[in-house]
């Protein structure tokens, strides 16, 4: 059932999932513009399925991000103003860390190792002296049209990877990944000239996915201190800059 907020509240559309315990709903919050060019997607049998499934694990176990955040990386990212694509695997695991943007952090927690090696990155990448950094909340990048897509929305506290493809507490296999390359795939075929970030080999593995011809993919080993020699030196937001201005596209405002 859809139902139409107030549109001063920025036109955002509800989403009412009746959940297998008949007096709860799961309320999904999507962006109107979003919800009507991925409306295959969210109006899917499989977006149904899975977003029971959800609800479920929120009241027997705790999850992150919050549920009113699971769909941020939308909700802060217009799709009008849509440019780069950040693809990330699934939220941080501890509390107060994820909030619907990949690689992102409340402002105020202190940086994941990750999050620390992208600001290192950036600020080496625009010859600034880095400096320490006490937020890590990326909006300021959404905002200006990249979309920090995690392939998984959510995760159980302390446990990572756990709603990949694992079964949930109705019995059901969660399966964010069959909805978020959905959303790659649409995307792919209704926009051009979109940067597509791809760091680590979980997010390579989604490069079949894009329309190389139209768009830019850029990969590299993950900002995670584990092969993050592999990730230095990439100059992927240079490079993002320069394949926006050479499309006419305004470039991306990397350092806060």
């Amino acid at each position: 059932m859809i139902e139409k907020e107030d549109p001063i509240l920025v036109l955002l559309v509800t989403f009412q999932v009746t959940t297998f315990i008949k007096s709860k709903v799961m309320v999904v919050v999507i962006d109107s513009v979003w919800e009507k060019e991925l409306g295959d997607v969210f109006n899917s049998k499989e977006f149904d399925i899975l977003m029971r499934c959800i609800d479920k694990e929120y009241e027997y176990r705790v999850i992150y991000p919050k549920k009113e955040d699971i769909f941020n990386a939308f909700n802060l990212c217009r799709y009008e103003d849509l440019k780069v694509v950040i693809l990330g695997q699934d939220p941080y695991f501890n509390e107060s860390q994820a909030h619907g943007l990949a690689f992102s952090v409340h402002d105020g927690v202190p940086l994941p190792p990750s999050l620390r090696n992208i600001f290192k990155e950036i600020y080496h990448e625009f010859n600034e002296d880095f400096r320490d950094i006490d937020n890590g909340d990326l909006t300021y990048l959404a905002r200006q049209g990249v979309l920090l897509l995690n392939s998984i929305l959510t995760v159980e506290g302390g446990l990572p990877l756990s709603h990949s493809k694992n079964f949930g507490s109705d019995g059901n296999i969660i399966k964010w990944e069959m909805i978020t390359d959905m959303v790659i795939s649409t995307i792919c075929n209704k926009k051009k000239h979109i940067v597509y970030l791809l760091w680590g080999n979980f997010a390579k593995s989604k490069e079949y996915l894009i329309n190389k011809d139209d768009n830019l993919v850029l990969k590299s080993g993950h900002p995670s201190p584990l092969s993050a020699r592999y990730f230095f030196g990439n100059n992927h937001f240079i490079k993002t800059n320069e394949y926006l201005k050479q499309h006419n596209i305004k470039e991306i405002r990397w350092v806060r």
